[in-house]
């Protein structure tokens, strides 16, 4: 144990009656420390939540990697491509993807006895993941495909299901506009409501096979291949694998593949929630600027207040270093106690909302419908770490005061 700190932490945990780092100063300066730091575990819990959140439903309505016909126009009205196994086998076999399915598209018109609604089918075939749906599933059962028989089973909006005036079980008729108009009755198998108004407006999800159908394609041709990888983080490296190996491959028909990840098909959307990060950097500048002035005021009352201890450990031939690291290790134990509470306040008021959702949102306005919170380990324990290094590092300045201090004035004011 250095002779500063034995130092330090005899005077900071004394408690005689004498004891004046109580001062109501210093606590406002401990409670600035954690009043900053539970500030900054929320922005970044609330941040990374709902990053993750609107990630997760655009993910869940098109996938990570989309491959599709090089002739596209960006809409859902798609030119065909022709899959065959060695394909889908060779994709699923690269590093980090962890699921591949063919999908199709037909834009179309809902029509009831009352309103009609745009929409847009998707079509799936047998081995989709319907964990996402499931998950937002509020009423009926995702759709049973088989090899055997054409499907006439759809999922819908709860969104659309209001519009409509439909419910579990209930038919209804929807239109595809091409050369003539055609029209298919599907039947309500579940609803699901994502809370993402602009895809669950659209949305029906049913058999792939209805929609090559419509379009006349062959069994082997679709809209395209939509690819799932086991870590977001991993989207670009992924992509690139996915475009080395398609991109110099063509199709039955001599069409080009054309891979886009999501990030390629929802540019507007991910560059809104790549701006939220500026806004955690603004509240963490912030917070930690306001902490660390309170920090450096705390640290001057308390040299103020050991006027007399400086002046005698000069007098007994302690250098200014010396009694510098003394009043160091001091706000080390200010700062670490305004971190622990920080801690706890700002992580219990995220478990709060993490559990009860005691703030709602307008899924409308915000695709959410309340404030979503992560817990990510990971950034609260940098958070933890860069505060603590800030703090104390903005007080080695303040600390430069003690240089000043003479042991014959001390002695003299004395």
């Amino acid at each position: 144990m250095s002779f500063e700190y034995f130092i330090a932490r005899r005077i900071h945990f004394a408690q005689s009656a004498e004891r004046r780092v109580s001062s109501p100063a210093v606590r406002v300066a401990t409670l600035g420390i954690g009043v900053g730091l539970a500030v900054m575990l929320v922005a970044i819990a609330v941040v990374v939540g709902f990053k993750q959140e609107i990630r997760n439903k655009v993910i869940g309505f098109g996938s990570h990697i989309q491959v599709t016909n090089f002739e596209n126009n960006n809409s859902f009205e798609m030119q065909a491509i022709s899959v065959d196994s060695a394909l889908v086998d060779s994709l699923e076999t690269l590093q980090g993807v962890c699921g591949v399915n063919r999908f199709c598209t037909k834009p179309g018109i809902l029509k009831s006895e009352t309103d009609f609604q745009g929409i847009i089918l998707k079509g799936v075939d047998t081995d989709f993941d319907w964990a996402f749906f499931r998950d937002n599933l509020v009423e009926g059962e995702v759709p049973v495909l088989s090899d055997s028989t054409v499907s006439d089973r759809v999922l819908v909006s709860r969104r659309l299901a209001a519009l409509m005036g439909l419910q579990v079980g209930d038919a209804f008729y929807t239109y595809f506009i091409q050369d003539n108009v055609r029209a298919r009755k599907f039947r309500v198998s579940g609803i699901y409501d994502t809370g993402f108004s602009d895809y669950d407006k659209l949305f029906l999800i049913g058999d792939m096979r209805q929609v090559q159908r419509l379009n006349g394609w062959e069994r082997t041709q679709y809209s395209g291949l939509e690819i799932r990888i086991d870590d977001f983080a991993h989207l670009n490296a992924v992509a690139d694998e996915v475009y080395f190996a398609t991109a110099n491959r063509f199709d039955e028909d001599g069409n080009t593949y054309y891979t886009q990840t999501v990030q390629d098909l929802n540019p507007q959307l991910f560059s809104w929630l790549e701006l939220l990060d500026m806004n955690v950097w603004v509240i963490i500048v912030l917070m930690l600027a306001v902490a660390g002035f309170n920090m450096i005021s705390g640290l001057l009352i308390l040299i103020l207040d050991g006027v007399q201890l400086v002046g005698t450990l000069k007098a007994l031939g302690s250098t200014n270093w010396t009694i510098r690291r003394i009043f160091l290790w001091q706000a080390f134990f200010l700062i670490t106690k305004g971190m622990f509470w920080g801690n706890v306040v700002g992580l219990a008021v995220c478990a709060l909302q993490y559990f009860f959702h005691l703030i709602p949102l307008d899924p409308s306005a915000y695709y959410v419908s309340y404030v979503p919170i992560t817990f990510n380990w990971l950034y609260f324990v940098l958070l933890n770490a860069g505060t603590l290094f800030v703090s104390v590092l903005m007080m080695v300045g303040p600390s430069y005061i003690v240089t000043k201090i003479s042991p014959a004035a001390v002695m003299r004011y004395e």
